[in-house]
């Protein structure tokens, strides 16, 4: 696997490399030459971006047969780059004067600096959600934690009527309810500080000693709960903050297309 995927990425690179410097060479010829080389970076440019526009359609269309998706993200990742190198060889700097390209330089940096926070989060994110052992979809996780929270409801009421002592359930109702109520420790999750965990050990745990031997098992069965809950909140921190991600870097790229195909219609008009 390793293999394939280095292999992958090498192709990739030889094909951005290798068109890369053609255009290059062309740009040169044409400069030798005194002609206009915005037409040339600028159409390939344009290329370029709408071919890395077409990896969300591909996943938007998973269900027909377009190749793996890991052979779009990493030409989606190397071209991406490329486009970097692109750009600047089109405007000739890295910021420009008018407030139209300076648009432009907002939308481009942007997409490029949102995608390279997506890239970070797609090496990060899905390992760590593989540690938790468990698996459930960001969509199912309020009802995951609503049917947590009524499974200890009924378990603290069972550990009242089957004991005959109350004092896990006021335990529970003055400091654990909180905790089940929604996700919790969401930034800890982020940076992975286990705080969910330790606040679990601290606040269940620490009853332990004043309660009766009727009352451990359901104290047992309150933490493995907890646990559960506490790897549920750390999906939700995690693929949450990878749909965060999207919200920021699907209108930068849209917008720039959408202002570049603009820029290019205006450029057409105005050499006619």
């Amino acid at each position: 696997m390793v293999k394939g995927r280095v292999g992958r990425y090498i192709l990739c690179w030889l094909l951005a490399l290798g068109g890369f410097a053609l255009v290059t060479m062309q740009y040169v010829r044409i400069d030798n030459a005194l002609g206009d080389t915005s037409l040339l970076t600028g159409y390939v440019l344009y290329a370029v971006l709408l071919f890395l526009a077409l990896f969300n359609v591909r996943k938007k269309l998973s269900m027909f047969d377009a190749g793996p998706a890991a052979v779009w993200f990493a030409y989606h990742v190397v071209f991406g780059l490329t486009a970097i190198a692109l750009f600047w060889l089109h405007t000739g700097s890295f910021w420009s004067i008018g407030l139209y390209e300076q648009v432009l330089m907002v939308l481009f940096y942007g997409t490029c600096l949102t995608g390279i926070a997506g890239y970070v989060l797609q090496k990060i994110i899905p390992p760590r959600l593989i540690q938790t052992e468990y698996e459930v979809l960001f969509e199912w996780i309020p009802a995951e934690v609503a049917d947590i929270r009524a499974e200890v409801d009924s378990l603290i009421l069972r550990c009242t009527d089957v004991s005959g002592a109350d004092t896990l359930a006021r335990h529970y109702v003055e400091t654990v309810e909180w905790f089940f109520r929604r996700p919790r420790f969401l930034v800890s999750h982020v940076f992975g500080t286990q705080t969910g965990e330790h606040w679990l050990h601290q606040n269940i745990g620490i009853v332990r000693r004043y309660l009766s031997d009727a009352e451990l098992p359901f104290l047992d069965r309150l933490y493995e709960l907890g646990q559960r809950k506490n790897r549920i909140d750390e999906h939700y921190a995690l693929q949450g903050l990878m749909k965060i991600w999207l919200l920021f870097h699907l209108p930068f790229s849209t917008a720039l297309i959408a202002l570049a195909t603009w820029h290019l219609i205006i450029v057409h008009v105005y050499a006619l």
